[in-house]
C-alpha cells in the first residue's frame, strides 16, 4: 500500500513541529505550510490524501484555502480550530471541510478521526465535483438539489435536503441539534424545538429508514444525529 499523503497548514511553529513529527511516525508522508497564502498552490500541487488546516492563519484563513481547492482537491480536509462557535463550524462543513478538531490537539484523537476520514474514501464518491455526494446507493446534488436513492428521484423540501446535505457532508459524525437548528433556522437551539427531530422523522421515511432502530440516519442518545455511510450499499 503507498505511504499516504497529509499536509499540515498550521501557524503555530510548536504545534506544526509536534503534529508533523508524531504524523511522521505514524508511517505518514508530511508536508507542513505555516503561511495561508501558500496552502492552496501546495495543496493542489501535492494532492495529499487528507489536510489539516488551521482555521486562523497569517494571510488566507482557512474557509478561504477551502474554498478555493475544493472543486480541484479531491482528498479529505480536516480543520483544526481554537473556536468554539458553532457558527464557524457550520460554515466550515458547508464550505467543504469535511471534519473539524479542537485545540488543544490530542495527537490520539487526531490520528483517529484522520483515520475515519481515510477510510471514509471507500465509501464516499465525490462525482465531477464537491457538490455531488454518492454513498452506495443514496446520491445528493447540491446544484441541482436533488436526491436519488437507488436511480429513483426523491421528493423533499428545501430544509429537508438541506439537512441531509449537513448531515450527509459529515458522515460518520455526530451533529448536535444546536449546530443542526443553526444551519437550518439561523437561531439558537432552546431545547424544546422540534424541528430538526421532525425532519428526521420525515427524511427517514423517505429514504426507507424507518424501521426500529434505524440503520442509516442514527439517533445519538444526548448528542445528536449521525449519518452512517455504509448503510446506503
Amino acid at each position: 500500500m503507498p505511504t499516504q499523503k497529509l499536509v499540515i497548514v498550521e501557524d503555530d511553529v510548536k504545534l506544526q513541529e509536534m503534529l508533523k513529527d508524531y504524523l511522521l511516525k505514524q508511517g505518514f508522508d508530511v508536508t507542513v505550510i505555516g503561511v495561508g497564502n501558500d496552502a492552496p498552490d501546495v495543496i493542489l500541487r501535492v494532492q495529499p490524501d487528507i489536510v489539516l488546516l488551521d482555521l486562523m492563519l497569517p494571510g488566507l484563513d482557512g474557509l478561504t484555502i477551502c474554498r478555493q481547492i475544493r472543486d480541484q482537491f479531491r482528498g479529505k480536509i480536516l480543520m483544526l480550530t481554537a473556536s468554539d462557535d458553532d457558527f464557524d463550524h457550520v460554515a466550515a462543513l458547508e464550505m467543504g471541510m469535511d471534519d473539524f478538531v479542537s485545540k488543544p490537539v490530542k495527537p490520539r484523537v487526531l490520528l483517529a478521526r484522520i483515520r475515519v476520514l481515510l477510510r471514509r474514501g471507500n465509501n464516499v464518491e465525490v462525482v465531477s465535483n464537491h457538490n455531488v455526494l454518492s454513498f452506495g446507493q443514496l446520491t445528493l446534488n447540491k446544484v441541482r438539489r436533488s436526491c436519488e436513492l437507488s436511480g429513483v428521484c426523491v421528493g423533499m423540501t428545501d430544509s429537508e435536503f438541506d439537512l441531509l446535505q449537513l448531515l450527509a457532508s459529515s458522515a460518520e459524525e455526530v451533529l448536535s441539534r444546536d449546530v443542526l437548528t443553526k444551519a437550518l433556522r439561523g437561531i439558537e437551539y432552546d431545547g424544546i424545538d422540534r424541528t430538526v427531530d421532525n425532519k428526521i422523522v420525515a427524511l427517514r421515511k423517505k429514504l426507507g429508514d424507518d424501521s426500529l432502530p434505524p440503520r442509516k440516519i442514527i439517533t445519538v442518545r444526548g448528542k445528536g444525529y449521525l449519518f452512517v455511510p455504509d448503510a446506503w450499499e
